[in-house]
């Protein structure tokens, strides 16, 4: 399992990428929804 911290570190790379320019295609923005929405409910998981 992976440590708070690295899990973190990818949601915000995440939606860095999410509120990037260069992420116009909605099929991707779709994608980096669905991971960014995954990443926060293990992260709220792990903290209830």
């Amino acid at each position: 399992m992976r440590d708070e911290s690295e899990i973190r570190e990818q949601y915000e790379f995440l939606q860095e990428q999410l509120d990037s320019e260069e992420m116009n295609h909605e099929g991707v923005r779709e994608m980096f929804t669905y991971y960014k929405r995954a990443l926060g409910w293990v992260l709220e998981e792990e903290h209830i």
